[in-house]
């Protein structure tokens, strides 16, 4: 055999090996190609999370309220609040109280009188109250409820 013979079939060797790293090469470029876009979807475009709820702290009970409906009935209501656990100091609870009576003295008793009209008024309440103490009150009960 001739050198000229033997460096071909050293070249012809050769050859797969390079087809071969460029296949690896090109491989691993996608692989991390796709994982960079991956990452970077998940870092840029996904929505954010829900903000976790407020953890519950105490519960301050307000003295209970009479007030005139409309049509000539009464109402006592006593609210309680419940404060978050951000809260440290103790609540004034006339704010709330001023919105129950505003809240429910334009109301008659046929207007309050079923459960699902109590709980959408509960609901509205329930979000002023929440924006007047700047979400320091994450819930209201309504301990007490009587219409004469």
């Amino acid at each position: 055999m001739s050198k000229t013979e033997e460096k071909k079939k050293t070249a012809d060797a050769d050859a797969p090996e390079k087809k071969g790293n460029k296949k690896l090469l090109l491989i691993l470029v996608l692989v991390v190609l796709l994982g960079g876009g991956g990452g970077a979807y998940f870092m840029f475009f996904r929505t954010p999370s829900e903000p976790a709820p407020p953890e519950p702290g105490t519960v301050l009970v307000l003295d209970s309220v009479t007030m005139n409906l409309t049509d000539g009935h009464y109402l006592k209501l006593k609210l309680a609040l419940q404060a978050t656990a951000d809260v440290t100091e103790k609540l004034d609870g006339s704010k709330a109280l001023d919105l129950a009576v505003a809240q429910f003295s334009n109301k008659t008793v046929a207007e309050l009188s079923s459960n699902a009209a109590r709980e959408e008024q509960k609901k509205e309440l329930k979000e002023k109250i929440s924006a007047a103490y700047e979400e320091e009150v994450m819930d209201i009960y309504l301990t007490e409820f009587v219409m004469q």
